[in-house]
């Protein structure tokens, strides 16, 4: 997924200034009649009245947003109609602090815009708002429209509609059915006073402000009170955002698995990162569970540990290492063999040519051993310089971290980040031709993407081979709320030739030698149900062993309220007959103060 430190709005400016990529409008404003909230806002996703200029538009003002670059409030009117599908409620851009208070009843002249938070190309449906307003207060003081209750009896279980083929799979013309899909009932709530009451936390407070609820408790639900996401088809419709119109001191800081108990209530918004939000002006008392981070069992005398952790752009700057180092001895047992991803080279960020990443890789092993972890040895190819993504200048790579007292790394020469690792035969049994080596460098499937590592191990006697991967994010993937139904998985295109690609590799390795083992594992960034999970097992060359899980542990990423696999370990044939042990290590995604998004995955077995 794209790193928290990518370029991003803060979420109290998440719906920016109206332009001309992102606002549909006309250059020269139609009048319109004096027109009422729901006929602005219409049946559909967009308003009859787009482009057009209305005069005398009347409503009570439920919240005002005084910081930004989206500065201004909501109007609702008290005398609503008796449509579902149209909203009584409207969002008011005056770009500069609003002069009403909530409580004012105004009335406004300004011009209908349909506004596109991130802009047309990412799909987003659109915000219906009233620009370059003239607004009049006739009084003060007044009530506020109570606040339409959000709960598990409103929210349909389907999730959206399928879009317009006529429109390429665009909903934006259909009629809402608020009683049959969620995306159409939080549509027909655009703008309108909305509240919940004694909501989960399933998203824990990030450092935007903003956190995750679930309005449905029993929607597949962890153990650990949250929500999984366990197929496409499942969109768990009770989610929603929550961000704050207060004070940001103020906003609750939770993890997964706490409650917002009382009511949360306020305008409901649509914004880029997450849809439908709910910019409270009034928050729920947060009730803790009291989550703690999970520990895993240590590896037995004959049983290899083998782990995977993405320590999210590491590098020697970052004040982390001490606890990625404690989380590495003391929730992850020290494991034998540790594939790192997004390891950044020696200076991170700053992009003067350098690749090497020693002093990273020994910064946290000195760490590790400080925390009473052993010394671990390392491996790793550099890459060529801005070759494979990640944050520019960084140079992100895999590294194996192995313990030199537990397992022994054959070396074979010639590996380096041009040259391709192949599979040879010795003594009847496979191996690689150098190691460590990288699969298919120069292949296109891994343009800006990191290239897997692979490493030829020997524990107790017995080779294993470990492929470290970090496949292509999904960054430019469309949003779940996106107005394309079903939305545009984009990303996934590389993400399969480069998993084929792996697939491939393994294969290579079980043609010499069908009892082979062989660990594939890393930041696949797909779920363990996807397109991408099953190229890699193709042929039951591999076996996502996240799968030996019950549905509601398998996950190691929080993303907009879902708990959903990112990281995996998968195994061959020889492996999975075998006994073994799976953990997906809860310590990151689930807490407000993560050192990373992702969590770490532990396999042990008998090789």
């Amino acid at each position: 997924m794209p790193s928290r430190s990518s370029a991003r709005l803060a979420a109290l400016t998440v719906a920016a200034v109206c332009s001309a990529a992102s606002t549909v409008v006309v250059a020269a404003p139609a009048q319109a009649d004096s027109v009422r909230i729901h006929d602005i806002q219409g049946t559909t996703r967009v308003s009859p009245y787009a482009g057009q200029q209305v005069t005398d538009v009347t409503g009570i003002v439920t919240g005002v947003r005084t910081y930004g670059s989206s500065r201004g409030f909501w109007i609702q009117d008290p005398d609503p109609d008796a449509d579902p599908a149209t909203s009584e409620g409207v969002f008011v851009f005056t770009s500069s602090t609003p002069k009403v208070a909530v409580g004012d009843a105004v009335t406004v002249t300004g011009t209908v815009s349909e506004y596109v938070p991130g802009g047309t190309s990412t799909g987003n449906q659109a915000l219906t708002e009233i620009v370059r307003p003239t607004v009049t207060v006739v009084s003060s003081g007044n009530t506020v429209p109570a606040a339409t209750v959000v709960s598990a009896r409103s929210v349909p279980a389907a999730y959206a509609p399928a879009g317009d083929p006529a429109a390429n799979n665009s909903v934006n013309g259909l009629t809402l059915r608020p009683d049959t899909y969620a995306l159409d009932y939080y549509e027909s709530l655009e703008g309108m006073n909305v509240q919940v009451a004694d909501v989960r936390v399933v998203g824990a407070t990030d450092p935007y402000t903003e956190l995750w609820v679930t309005v449905k408790p029993g929607e597949n639900r962890t153990r650990r009170g949250g929500t999984v996401y366990g197929s496409y088809d499942s969109q768990n419709t009770g989610r929603l955002q929550i961000q704050s119109l207060g004070a940001v001191a103020d906003f609750p800081v939770a993890n997964v698995g706490d409650t917002l108990t009382g009511t949360t209530a306020g305008p409901l918004d649509y914004n880029q990162y997450g849809g439908y939000t709910v910019v409270a002006n009034r928050i729920g008392t947060l009730d803790s569970a009291g989550l703690e981070r999970e520990t895993t069992a240590e590896q037995k005398s004959g049983e290899l540990a083998v782990a995977t952790y993405n320590v999210e752009n590491l590098d020697p700057s970052d004040a982390t290492f001490e606890e990625h180092a404690s989380a590495i001895v003391n929730n992850l047992k020290s494991p034998d063999i540790v594939s790192l991803e997004e390891i950044q080279d020696n200076n991170g960020a700053t992009d003067d040519g350098t690749v090497a990443a020693d002093l990273t890789v020994g910064k946290l092993i000195d760490a590790i051993v400080a925390a009473g972890g052993p010394r671990y040895d390392w491996r790793s190819v550099d890459p060529t310089d801005g070759t494979d993504g990640g944050e520019p200048g960084g140079n992100i790579r895999q590294v194996f971290l192995f313990d030199p007292e537990r397992v022994s790394f054959t070396d074979r020469a010639g590996g380096d980040a041009t040259t391709a690792v192949g599979v040879t035969k010795e003594r009847g049994k496979a191996a690689l031709t150098v190691s460590p080596g990288r699969i298919a460098p120069a292949d296109t499937a891994w343009d800006s993407s990191r290239k897997p590592l692979v490493g030829e191990f020997v524990f107790r006697g017995r080779t294993v081979f470990v492929i470290a991967n970090h496949f292509n994010s999904k960054g430019g993937d469309q949003g779940l709320t996106a107005q394309y139904q079903p939305v545009v998985r984009s990303s996934e295109t590389q993400r399969h030739q480069q998993a084929a690609l792996v697939n491939s590799f393994v294969k290579d390795v079980l043609a010499v030698q069908k009892n082979a083992d062989v660990v594939a594992l890393g930041d696949i960034n797909d779920f363990e149900f996807s397109g991408t999970a099953r190229i890699l097992e193709d042929d039951g060359a591999l076996w996502s062993a996240v799968k030996s899980l019950p549905k509601s542990e398998r996950y190691s990423y929080v993303y907009q309220g879902n708990s959903q696999v990112l990281d995996q370990i998968l195994v061959s044939p020889s492996i999975r007959r075998g006994a073994f042990a799976y953990d997906s290590v809860h310590l990151n995604a689930e807490f407000n103060d993560q050192i990373s998004d992702h969590d770490p995955q532990v396999l042990r077995f008998r090789p």
